[in-house]
């Protein structure tokens, strides 16, 4: 055994299914002494008395060489040529930077399951390359979970980050920086390992903010850098350092520096007991479940077959098995094959008799596993400048860098001249702006209202400031930079993330993405997002008497009026009371009521135009009346009372309703809207998804500032600007010609701007909060937002007067009903002329009918006249031989005497007519008979029987 340097155990598990059906597993691996090999074999003694007779276990250990090479030749002629299934590895003797990486390999390309017990590099967690490799021990980037617990414990929520630049660094950064939810790395700084001197990256640590410091690297950079620090005086009072295992070993640490120290790390002996403990555990699993033998298990170096599906069988078993209470405590394996579940000892760097001491203060595990997980005991540490009170971890200077932009009227900016100072009585404040081009420098005057508030808060909570004006001009947004695709902030937020500033003192709008890198103090003003536009008047309108009433009542009002009428005349139609009724008795001259005189009743009434005839006779039409004159006296004071509202009263109008006006919701091109690029408003538009169509019409019109934007409002230039209620509102009452329009959406809230974990955070909300207490946040709303407003029109109360303009639609309704007279007249008079021409054609026809039928009534009246002519003259003949004599009957006619003869009556004075005289009509018939009635007549009958005529026959002998 002598010559045997390095003792490799390699326990191999052979699974072999006798003749008797006696199940063997033989276990071959590696380890780094003669005693750990007899520690281990020991251990699978005792495992083999709590199996059962059918079951066997068998061992074989070889020692670890620290040549690579060598380690690989004697894994393939002493342990795979056995058959092995699984390899426990440990370290050299006396060496800890020779991981087994060999080993792994070579395991991992016949897919035969290795457990370390000693590696921890970082390298191992590599599944892709470690196909087969776990370990025991967790690997050291691990670390960095444990120190989130120390930094949470102590309340540190800042820190500086320091590491080394290979694989080692990075992932312990990588890790910290993933579970770091609530802890801040203020600064990351990198070195190369081996370096001589690391004083040019230690020197800046001393202008941070944060005194905590985590340092990951090995024991030899460990030495240098303790070395070069304490040059530096960084790991004196006020300082607390917490490193890594490794470092932790460097005999220079400095006093106070706290570190961790893995439970069991270096004790070989007892995480061989617990792999073998594992191992058994999960054969013996496997055996009485899935697994019933296991067959080509490679044997030799030589093949090139490199798959062995019962190793992968077994290596996932050994991934999801667990060893509850092993010597190490709770064993456990993630994905990647690390230990879970360590347990941890914090350690505290004291100096005692001159040299280095390391004292246990404390112990961290898992709490799933370990009831108290963290515990430490604070009163045993001994801190940087041998103090035993914890540090603060921040270095909190009172000399803190402001810097704000101009925003009206939060904040007023002037540029001074050579020579001008900033008047300290009106709390102007210097404020000077590097020009972000040419970086000139300009002194500025800065004052308003976030001035005054900061003047208030520095007295209250005792720090000193520097004031400057942001180079950009913007308060900064979240955005892709160049095109690259990287997003970073831009603005005045990324100087506070930069550390280029430790204070925002403007109107920063708190939202969500700003308060995910920077902290906010409480709100020292409340507001919401409002839009300004540019006061309308309103045009009076051809149909501005109709806007009292709505389209929809003024078409209910006109039914209205033919319903009732024709109910009305219904009523009255029907009722026995009714005028239709009475219209029948001969006793009343009333005439009925016809359906046009109740359309006339209700349009009077309606109206007020008086009415004359035709109201209703019957009590229930009276009833229904008297109900219509009530509804029109109703709905003629409501229209008086809205056209005085809308005439007498009208005022200028905005062009928009709000955020839900159509023109914004559904954009165009003649109505241009736009925000502030880079600010919280556009950010909210951005993250709003039903307000996505807005800010994509809004982003390429964006301005930069507010100022540039109210400018064009004013000129008309943009119809509306979308900003801050309270910038806004100022805005308004300062020029009458603006209009804030609809309520207020996007509420938030104005806050101080601080770097991520500040201290002063905390302190600058409660002088906020106290300033709204005394009511100094009311006072600064009353100087600088609410006082020197002008007086606009709107609060005047005297009514418009009534103009042409106004009123210009009645005439031109009155004008309308004229010309619509005159067009009816017209179309009358052509009516009665076509209906006259037809009535003189009638008449014309009537007269012809009338002389037609007078014809033939005289020539009927002639014939008969004849006919007693020719009687007469039969008569007369008979009588033509006697004397005339004439009679009297002592009557007059007309007061002349008569005379008669042969039945013939004529007038005394008047001659007789001669025998063969025709007589004429009158003669015949006697002219008095004709007299005008205002002559005294008396009216005789006569016979006239002319002698002349002797033919009785003659027609023209009678009259």
């Amino acid at each position: 055994m002598a010559k045997i340097r390095i003792l490799v155990l390699i326990v191999h598990v052979s699974l072999i299914l006798s003749a008797g059906g006696k199940v063997i597993f033989k276990m071959a691996g590696i380890v780094s002494t003669d005693e750990s090999g007899l520690t281990f074999e020991e251990a699978l003694r005792k495992a083999n008395q709590d199996l059962p007779a059918d079951i066997e276990f068998q061992a074989l250990y070889i020692k670890m060489d620290a040549n690579p090479i060598r380690s690989a030749l004697n894994l393939c002629s002493a342990v795979i040529s056995k058959g092995v299934h699984t390899v426990i590895v440990s370290k050299p003797e006396n060496s800890d930077n020779n991981p087994p990486i060999s080993v792994s390999y070579t395991c991992g390309f016949y897919s035969i399951p290795v457990i370390g017990i000693s590696a921890r590099d970082s390298s191992f967690s590599d599944m892709t390359v470690h196909k087969t490799f776990l370990r025991t021990v967790p690997p050291y980037f691990h670390q960095a979970d444990v120190w989130l617990k120390m930094l949470q414990y102590f309340d540190w929520n800042q820190v500086v980050f320091i590491h080394s630049m290979d694989i080692e660094g990075r992932m312990i950064l990588n890790r910290f920086q993933s579970k770091a939810d609530e802890i801040s790395i203020e600064k990351v700084i990198k070195y190369p390992s081996g370096d001589q001197d690391y004083k040019s990256y230690l020197r800046q640590l001393s202008s941070l903010q944060s005194r905590v410091v985590l340092l990951s690297a090995m024991q030899e950079d460990a030495d240098q850098i303790f070395q070069d620090a304490k040059a530096l005086n960084l790991t004196g009072e006020g300082y607390a350092w917490i490193v890594s295992e490794q470092a932790l070993s460097s005999p220079y640490v400095p006093e106070g520096t706290l570190g961790l120290k893995l439970f069991l790390g270096n004790n070989e002996k007892e995480h061989l007991e617990d792999c073998v403990s594992l191992i058994v555990q999960t054969v013996k699993e496997l055996v009485n479940g899935t697994l019933s033998e296991i067959t080509d298990t490679p044997n030799s170096c030589n093949t090139t077959s490199s798959t062995w599906r019962a190793g992968n069988t077994i290596l996932k078993a050994l991934l999801d098995a667990k060893l509850e209470k092993g010597k190490t405590g709770q064993i456990a394996f993630d994905s990647s094959g690390d230990r879970l579940n360590p347990v941890y000892y914090f350690q505290n760097v004291q100096l005692k008799n001159g040299k280095p001491s390391i004292e246990n203060i404390g112990f961290y595990g898992n709490p799933k596993v370990i009831s108290n997980a963290l515990e430490i005991n604070e009163s045993k540490i001994v801190w940087p400048g041998k103090k035993k009170t914890r540090p603060s971890g921040i270095n909190i200077s009172t000399e803190l860098k402001i810097v704000t932009l101009e925003s009206v009227p939060f904040v007023y900016t002037r540029k001074m001249t050579e020579s001008d100072s900033c008047n300290w009585d009106r709390n102007e404040r210097l404020c000077p702006l590097v020009n972000e081009t040419t970086g000139i420098k300009e002194d500025y005057c800065c004052w308003g209202y976030c001035i005054d508030m900061l003047i208030q808060i520095a007295d209250m909570v005792n720090f000193t400031y520097s004031i400057h004006l942001g180079s950009s001009g913007e308060f900064g947004s979240y955005k892709k930079v160049n095109k690259t695709g990287e997003k970073k902030w831009n603005g005045i937020i990324a100087e506070l993330i930069d550390k280029e500033a430790d204070m925002i003192v403007a109107p920063l709008t708190i939202n969500p993405e700003r308060a995910g890198r920077i902290d906010f103090s409480k709100p020292f003003k409340y507001q919401g997002l409002t839009i300004l536009v540019r006061k309308t008047a309103t045009e009076s309108k051809l149909d501005s008497f109709l806007q009292p009433f709505e389209d929809t009542l003024w078409i209910l009002v006109a039914l209205s009026v033919h319903v009732v009428a024709l109910v009305l005349y219904l009523l009255d139609r029907f009722s026995p009371f009714g005028r239709f009724k009475l219209a029948k008795n001969n006793d009343t001259e009333e005439d009925a009521l016809n359906l046009s005189s109740a359309m006339w009743f209700a349009w009077g009434v309606l109206l007020n135009s008086g009415i004359g005839e035709g109201t209703p006779r019957s009590f229930s039409a009276r009833v229904l009346g008297m109900v219509w004159a009530g509804f029109a006296m109703i709905i003629v004071a409501s229209y008086t009372a809205n056209l005085a509202a809308f005439l007498v009263l009208d005022r200028p109008e905005a062009s928009i309703t709000g955020i839900d006006d159509a023109r914004l919701r559904n954009p165009n091109e003649d109505f241009k809207y736009a925000t502030v690029r880079n600010s919280a408003v556009e950010m909210y538009f951005k993250r709003q998804v039903e307000l996505s169509t807005m800010y994509r019409q809004m982003e390429p019109r964006n301005y930069k500032t507010a100022d540039e934007a109210i400018r064009d409002i004013v000129n008309m230039k943009l119809q509306a600007f979308i900003w801050d209620s309270s910038r806004l509102e100022y805005e308004a009452g300062q020029n009458c010609d603006l209009i804030t329009v609809g309520d207020l959406f996007g509420r938030s809230g104005l806050g101080v701007g601080l770097q991520k974990k500040s201290p002063w955070t905390s302190k600058i909300s409660m002088a906020i909060l106290k300033l709204h207490e005394k009511g100094n946040m009311e006072d600064l709303d009353n100087k600088w937002i609410l006082e020197g407003r002008n007086d606009c029109p709107e609060k005047d109360t005297t009514p418009a007067t009534l103009g042409l303009t106004n009123m210009a639609s009645v005439f031109l309704m009155v004008a309308g009903g004229i010309i619509a007279g005159i067009i009816l007249i017209v179309i009358e008079i052509a009516y009665k002329r076509h209906r006259g021409l037809k009535d003189k054609e009638l008449e014309l026809a009537r007269n012809a009918a009338d002389r037609w039928r007078g014809n033939i009534e005289k020539r009927r009246t002639l014939r008969q006249t004849l006919q007693r002519q020719r009687e007469e003259q039969e008569r007369l003949a008979k009588l033509a031989t006697k004397k005339p004599t004439v009679e009297g009957n002592g009557s007059a006619l007309g007061g002349v005497a008569t005379g008669q003869g042969n039945g013939f009556s004529f007038p005394v004075d008047q001659t007789p007519p001669r025998p063969g005289h025709r007589l004429s009509y009158t003669e015949a018939t006697g002219g008095l008979m004709y007299s005008p009635p205002s002559y005294r007549t008396v009216t005789h009958s006569a016979t006239i029987n002319n002698p002349v005529f002797t033919d009785k026959s003659a027609e023209d002998n009678y009259v």
